[in-house]
Order: C-alpha cells, then sequence, then structure tokens
C-alpha cells in the first residue's frame, strides 16, 4: 500500500458543444490530481461512440492528432487511480461496450462498489463473460439485463448496487449521470455559455472550460442531457449523507467547492483549530507541500508564527501515491522534495501535513528535516489518526498498514523521529465544514460505517477472482 492517502477517479461528461473532445481534455486536466494511472474519452457523433483510452497522464495519453479524430458533440472522461482491479490498460476508462442488439454506452465511474463481487460471481455462473477487474463492468452487465425488461434500465441497475459511485454514462443520443444515496463523493453540473451542460467531479473543471456551478446531482439522482437541455429522476431515496470528509482533508483540489464549502477554506480553518487544539513554542510553520500548506496558513495565522517554506517541491514530479510500485514511489519521493537548509538549520519547527498513511515517507522527511540542522521538529496533522479500512474508494484497505492501527500517538511520533505529534481531533474536524457533523463518513478515523461490505475486501479481489475462472 502507498504511503500517503490515494484517490480512486475523476469524471468529466458534456453535451452539446462542437468541441466536446477537447472541452472533456480540459476537463480530465484539471481533474489530474483524482488520478494519473491512465485517462480515457467517448464521443458520440449520434450514431455511434468512439473512444480512446491509454496508461498515464491525460497529456501522455492524448495528443491533437488523437482529439482531432474524435468528432462527436457529447462525450465522457475519465482519469483513474485504481482502488479496484490493478493498473493495466484493459481496466482503463471509459468502458464502453456494445449489448441489447447492438447499442453502445461508455461508462465512468468513480467510487467503489461493496458488492460487486456477488454480483460478479452471480453473471459469471450463468455464463457472462468479464473481460476487465474493475467494479464498472458489473454496472454494464446489469444495464444488459435489465435493457430488454425495464424501461428505465439504468435506474433498474443502480438499484443493485451498494457503495459509492458518482457514474457518467454516454449513449448516442444522451449524456446520464447518477450519484449514489449516500452521496461518498463529488459530483457536480455546470452551465456553459453556449447553453450546454457539463458534469464533473469537481468544481475546479468547470472553473477550466469556464462553465457556470449550477448545482450538485443529488444522492440517488439520474440526470439526463440531451439536445432538448437537462432533464431529472430519482431512482432511490437519498439517505442520510456521507460524504467523504478526507475529499476536505487532502483529496479534492484546493479551489474546488464541494459539499457546500470551498476547499481551500475548509483546509485552512482545520489547520487554525489545530493550533488552538495543539500549540507549541517554535520558531516556524512551515508545511508537506503540496497538500499540508492550506492547513500550514491557518496554522501560522491562528498561532501568529512566522509561514516559512523550508521543504520546496518540484513541480514536474506527480503526486507520489500514484506510482504503481513502491520503489517508484519512493524514488519519486525523493525527486519531489528538497528541504532548504537556510530556512530549517538550527529552528524550532512546526511542520504541518494533512494526513500520514503508512508513515516511510513522513519518517525520511523528518530525517532531512534533521539532518539539515532542525533543532526541535513539532509534527502537526491536520485530520485524526487514519485507524480503519475505507471500502468506499480511498485505497487504505488493510489497517495492519496504517500507522495509526494499534499504535498510540507518542508510539507514533517515536518511530517518526519527531519531538511531539498532534493530530486534529474528529469534532475538531467537522467543525470546519458547514454541514452537520452526522452528514460526513469519517469511517477511516472512528471505525463507525455507514455501510460495511459482506467480507473484508481488497483492490484485487476481482483480479483473483478472474484467475480462479480460468484455472
Amino acid at each position: 500500500m502507498p504511503d500517503e492517502a490515494k484517490h480512486k477517479c475523476g469524471v468529466f461528461a458534456v453535451w452539446g458543444p462542437t468541441d466536446s473532445a477537447q472541452l472533456i481534455y480540459m476537463g480530465l486536466h484539471a481533474q489530474q490530481h483524482r488520478g494519473q494511472e491512465s485517462a480515457g474519452i467517448a464521443v458520440s457523433n449520434g450514431r455511434s461512440i468512439q473512444h480512446h483510452v491509454g496508461m498515464g497522464l491525460v497529456g501522455e495519453v492524448f495528443n491533437a492528432q488523437i482529439l482531432q479524430g474524435l468528432e462527436g458533440r457529447g462525450g465522457i472522461g475519465h482519469n483513474r487511480y485504481s482502488t479496484t482491479g490493478s493498473s493495466r490498460v484493459s481496466n482503463a476508462q471509459p468502458l464502453v461496450r456494445e449489448y441489447g442488439g447492438g447499442m453502445q454506452v461508455a461508462v465512468g465511474h468513480n467510487g467503489n462498489l461493496i458488492n460487486a463481487d456477488r454480483l460478479r460471481a452471480d453473471y459469471e455462473s450463468r455464463g457472462h463473460i468479464f473481460t476487465t477487474t474493475t467494479d464498472t463492468e458489473v454496472i454494464i452487465h446489469l444495464l444488459s439485463k435489465h435493457h430488454l425488461t425495464n424501461e428505465d434500465p439504468i435506474s433498474a441497475a443502480l438499484e443493485h448496487l451498494y457503495g459509492a459511485y458518482s457514474l457518467v454514462f454516454l449513449f448516442h443520443d444522451r449524456i446520464e449521470a447518477a450519484r449514489d444515496p449516500w452521496g461518498w463523493r463529488p459530483l457536480v453540473i455546470g452551465r456553459l455559455a453556449d447553453g450546454g451542460y457539463c458534469v464533473a467531479s469537481e468544481t475546479v473543471a468547470l472553473d477550466t472550460i469556464g462553465a457556470k456551478l449550477v448545482r450538485e446531482v443529488e444522492p440517488g439522482e439520474i440526470i439526463t442531457v440531451n439536445d432538448e437541455g437537462l432533464s431529472s429522476r430519482r431512482f432511490a431515496d437519498a439517505q442520510q449523507p456521507a460524504h467523504c470528509i478526507f475529499e476536505h482533508v487532502y483529496l479534492a483540489h484546493s479551489s474546488s467547492r464541494l459539499f457546500g464549502d470551498t476547499v481551500q477554506i475548509a483546509r485552512e480553518r482545520m489547520g487554525e483549530r489545530l493550533a488552538i487544539e495543539a500549540p507549541v513554542e517554535a520558531d516556524c510553520v512551515i508545511p508537506m507541500p503540496d497538500s499540508g500548506r492550506s492547513a500550514a496558513m491557518g496554522y501560522a495565522r491562528q498561532s501568529g508564527l512566522p509561514f516559512r517554506e523550508g521543504i520546496v517541491p518540484n513541480r514536474y514530479v506527480g503526486r507520489t501515491f500514484i506510482q504503481p510500485t513502491q520503489a517508484q514511489r519512493d524514488m519519486a519521493v525523493k525527486l519531489k522534495l528538497n528541504v532548504v537548509e537556510e530556512v530549517v538549520g538550527g529552528k524550532r519547527l512546526i511542520v504541518v501535513d494533512d494526513s500520514i498513511v503508512r508513515g516511510t515517507t513522513t519518517r525520511g522527511k523528518m530525517q532531512q528535516l534533521r539532518n539539515a540542522g532542525a533543532s526541535e521538529i513539532h509534527l502537526r496533522i491536520s485530520c485524526p489518526p487514519i485507524r480503519h479500512a475505507c471500502y468506499f474508494g480511498i485505497d487504505f484497505p488493510d489497517p495492519a498498514q496504517l500507522i495509526a492501527n494499534e499504535r498510540t500517538v507518542d508510539q507514533i511520533a517515536a518511530y517518526l523521529g519527531v519531538d511531539s505529534l498532534a493530530y486534529l481531533s474528529t469534532e475538531g474536524m467537522l467543525s470546519c465544514v458547514s454541514r452537520p457533523p452526522e452528514s460526513y463518513c469519517t469511517a477511516c478515523f472512528t471505525g463507525e460505517y455507514r455501510l460495511r461490505p459482506e467480507r473484508q475486501v481488497t483492490k484485487l479481489d476481482l483480479e483473483r477472482h478472474q484467475l480462479k475462472m480460468f484455472t
């Protein structure tokens, strides 16, 4: 398991403009932080769906020639970080399939289904063939099943799903988008200047293409966009919201607005509250770039201490958690962060970071600060200790690999080699966002799950299941 929190995916969809592929490309670029393993775009010309997917960053997968070949007035796109199934091109999305006598559909998914294994086993027992190891393919088989027997096959299919899902669909004449009844993952609607509509995981994508935020897709809602405009229907009653608070802590882009709050402001508030809960005498506050910067600014402002950049990032190295192997991640960390000796030497430092997952990278950075002459290191984390698995789209499913699992804060501090360590309390974290505390999922901190899988699952379970089918 990688050392930092890892996200799942970003989705984008648009209907109306003739340059839809270019807009999707820009929307995916804006959401690159949500997944860097693979990217894909599917477009409709009104008669059929064309698509292109590949491994790597958006700018590596697509060029001008490929985008020019994707002509259509509507389409969907996807950035992937694998939380179900391994990192390989067959698992890249959007998934494009034919069913029901030649009908085409493309699907992009952000989230995790906790009943995908059981649904897939049931279909395979009846002769269905799966070509990927992602939970997203189960959705297509459900669509196929209900295509001939239900007037609204998408609604019928979604009624069988449990877990976190923000979905975009492309048909030859429309796009559709849906969000699970608990609203785990963000999904927003935008209006283009020319009257078309788009859907994105985050508002940063709307800003990039000049679209205006209309509203969130509501939990349990399906929206349809076609030549006649936008329409909405429900497939399920909204449940008690389970918005992922970790989106605000780390995962979302700082300029995005989700679940009613601008991420940057929420993170600054977390830093301010952290300074109140865990003050310490020091010379300056420095962030762990880049995700700890907003909280560090809040901590410095509340504490009255100088804010300094003592660890400088290399902007040309991607997020380290995206690298598929530990050796690659370790190398990326060394390339990514450099300590400024003149800033940290002889200083009592407060180092602010958003979270600690395994702690190996953090431990290495703290040692670099010591080597650069820091006299004291006081580590402050703007969320509570991560002690429990996430089954809803963040890739830390094995509690045994979490540094805070069955360790005290003092034991963690000793392992990291810092003079003191303090985390933001759960109550303090929830006080920094606008909606009531019961509206957020905090299971990775508290162990209190809104839904629990039938058994403990890992991201490669469907891969192992596929292997059994052929042995």
